[in-house]
């Protein structure tokens, strides 16, 4: 029974505190509910100067409604004896009372107005203001925060127990500051029912002492000003205290540690404005009448904290490393970390420096030499030269380190494996650019700037921040590089702030991911079906080669991969590829049969990919513009495909277009539903003006999944256009 009493004392807490605005309360415990306000107010404080980070304290919103109703039932309790027993309410209230104002009822009321205006007007209000921006900033920064998040997740730097974590922090801090944007107008409302509270118990409490008691009016109002201004001040120090620690905690945004280690060591960091004010106040002692001594102590102990500061900074060692000390073999070095992060069949590669003379024209004598010329590798990345430290392990580089969790990431997530990537600094590149290149063609080009961090803009930017305008290469936002020093103003605005590193891996296995489907070699399904013998033996010997070939093994694997489908099932995708080719009543040999059979197969892995906490977000295809799709379907010697208008065709790839624009402001891939009949067709349409939007067909999803239309493509007739 004690047991259930403790786990719902805040339940019976919220109850007493209704019922101290019914239940007249005697002075004695009067005094005491005014202690545990100014304790809890007092904690309150201390925690939102101590904390790290402000959803450790996410309870926040909840206590002020808690501890501003506290203060009211207080309030009231205090009016109702103030009142009803000529002024007495208790015996700390009429100390505070005494206190401030000894005997001078204008002087304690001007003080004790000071007191409620300043809380009222300055700091109410400037917490209101801040909460309010904070509420804005942190919903426009959403999208983007995702999109970082889903970009770190692509690159291989965190893993889906990681993401999840991230994206339940960006949903929490958004609610987090939402309900403070609300929470700070109940501390505001708290001072305005203060200063109304303390009008009625001065003119209510002279009127009814005049009026009941008989007493003179010096007394009476003696008397009542005291219970008055006491009254006033034990509700006004709680509201103080939570309105400084509404104030703290919403303007810590961009807070890296507690209050004390941020202001500690960011002061620390700057010893020269020690000094610089240290001699300007000294200074001060030049003008006549000015107290020389102090000036003199307070100068002195600036100047002294500025120089020993700046003895500390300059005994600690520099970290960093200029561009000008990167010599020759820095290329070497990056090789020799690149052979050592591939796996070990990857490192037979000829090292051509080793072997080939000082003369090429030797060298090239041996026609056996010129074949290596011909190799073309999967995937190469060539940077300039200010981007080699990234790479270079031995000055801290992590750009292998970066790849090759990339590759551990995507054979999870995908089921295929990404060859080993060439690194290499080329001359005929600008020094902060990359191209990437997939066989031996360019594909993709960049340009970072590694002192910088490139900040991606939110949605609706209400500051701009001080930077060089550009485009994010792997999603094509607008963003800025920015200065360190501006990195946490840029977060503060609602921007996204990527180190240049994460920029280039981004885009990396953005790239990767889009081409995904023209690395998967021959050589590449026979190793992943060897690797599928150990787990099904019996599978591999029944249908390789002679009911499933690999030629076709790889077909279907491409064109799943080329849709963004995971193949790391392999087993079922072979056993349905097996089933539709054996299964004689059915004529499953055409690929794009082949191909929807399995889909089908996987809709538990497709779903996944795409749905978020059970909903999938989706456009349809209008029933109307089905049916012309497929009117239009005219079969070719390549298989059947649409033949629509001209206009019409103009006409979805418009409504695409603005379809995209919807998905990417929800940070999410475009998802296009069809008929399991239409399916192919579409993409095959679509494909070529958007890659990256995913069609689906009904047949496709899982059943436990809510589909949410976010609208639907429309077949636009003639008399529409006009």
């Amino acid at each position: 029974m004690v047991k259930k009493l403790l786990q719902n004392s805040v339940v019976f807490m919220a109850l007493v505190i209704v019922l101290l605005l019914i239940i007249p309360l005697p002075p004695a415990l009067i005094d005491v509910a005014i202690l545990i306000n100014m304790s809890l107010s007092m904690m309150i404080l201390v925690i939102t100067m101590t904390i790290h980070d402000p959803l450790e304290f996410s309870i926040f919103p909840s206590m002020l409604l808690l501890t501003t109703l506290f203060s009211l039932g207080i309030n009231v309790s205090t009016t109702r004896n103030i009142l009803s027993q000529g002024g007495s309410a208790g015996r700390i209230v009429a100390a505070f009372g005494d206190f401030i104002l000894r005997g001078n009822i204008v002087v304690g009321l001007v003080i004790y107005l000071i007191i409620v205006l300043m809380n009222f007007l300055v700091i109410n209000r400037g917490a209101e203001r801040v909460a309010e921006v904070a509420a804005r900033f942190s919903l426009d920064a959403m999208p983007g925060k995702q999109m970082a998040i889903d970009a770190d997740l692509n690159s291989g730097m965190i893993d889906d127990q990681e993401a999840a974590r991230r994206r339940s922090k960006v949903q929490r801090e958004s609610d987090f500051y939402g309900s403070m944007d609300g929470a700070t107008k109940i501390v505001k409302g708290n001072s305005t029912m203060s200063l109304i509270t303390t009008a009625i118990n001065l003119i209510g409490g002279i009127l009814i002492g005049m009026v009941q008691g008989g007493g003179d009016l010096a007394t009476v109002a003696q008397t009542y000003s005291i219970a008055t201004v006491g009254d006033g001040l034990v509700g006004q120090i709680p509201s103080l205290l939570i309105s400084t620690a509404t104030g703290m905690i919403v303007t810590r945004a961009t807070a890296r540690g507690s209050l004390n280690e941020d202001i500690a060591g960011e002061f620390k960091a700057q010893p020269r404005a020690f000094i610089i004010s240290g001699i300007i106040v000294a200074v001060l002692a030049v003008i006549p009448g000015m107290p020389i001594p102090q000036i003199l102590i307070v100068s002195a102990g600036l100047i002294g904290g500025g120089y020993y500061l700046n003895r500390q900074m300059d005994s600690q060692p520099r970290i960093g490393r200029d561009m000008n000390s990167y010599q020759t073999g820095t290329l070497k070095n990056i090789q020799k970390a690149q052979q050592e992060a591939q796996p070990e069949e990857t490192k037979s590669a000829p090292a051509q420096s080793e072997e080939t003379p000082a003369r090429e024209e030797d060298y090239f004598k041996d026609v056996n030499n010129v074949y290596q010329l011909l190799t073309i590798e999967p995937v190469e990345l060539d940077f300039g030269y200010s981007l080699i430290p990234l790479a270079d392990e031995s000055v801290g580089g992590r750009l292998i380190s970066r790849i090759v969790i990339f590759r551990r990431q995507y054979a999870q997530d995908m089921g295929f494996v990404v060859p080993s990537i060439r690194l290499r600094d080329s001359s005929a590149l600008g020094t902060n650019e990359y191209v990437i290149r997939i066989r031996g063609e360019e594909v993709a080009r960049g340009e970072i700037l590694t002192d910088y961090f490139l900040a991606l803009e939110p949605e609706h930017a209400e500051r701009e921040i001080d930077g060089i305008e550009t485009i994010e290469p792997a999603y094509g936002i607008p963003s800025r590089w920015i200065r360190p020093e501006n990195r946490e103003k840029a977060e503060l605005y609602g921007y996204t702030v990527i180190d240049p590193l994460s920029v280039m891996v981004n885009h990396l296995s953005e790239v990767i991911r889009q081409h995904a489907f023209e690395l998967i070699t021959r050589q590449e399904v026979v190793r992943l079906v060897d690797n599928l013998k150990k787990t099904a033996p019996e599978l591999v010997t029944e249908v390789f080669p002679n009911v499933v070939s690999y030629n076709l093994l790889q077909k279907i694997l491409t064109q799943l991969l080329e849709e963004g489908v995971a193949i790391r099932d392999l087993e079922t995708i072979v056993e349905n590829v097996a089933s539709g080719l054996s299964d004689t009543a059915t004529p499953a040999k055409d690929l794009d049969t082949l191909v929807g059979n399995v889909r089908i197969a996987l809709k538990r892995t497709i779903t996944r990919m795409y749905a978020e906490d059970g909903s999938l977000r989706v456009y349809t295809l209008d029933a109307d513009l089905e049916r012309a799709m497929a009117a239009s379907l005219t079969r070719g010697e390549g298989g059947s495909y649409l033949a629509l208008s001209a206009d019409v065709l103009q006409s979805i790839v418009k409504q695409v277009a603005e379809a995209v624009q919807k998905f990417r402001s929800l940070s999410q891939t475009p998802v296009i539903l069809t008929s399991q009949v239409m399916r192919v067709h579409f993409y095959h349409l679509i494909g070529q003006f958007y890659p990256n939007v995913r069609v689906l067909s009904f047949n496709e999803i899982a059943n436990n999944v809510q589909i949410q239309s976010l609208g639907s493509l429309r077949l636009e007739h003639d008399e529409e256009k006009s």
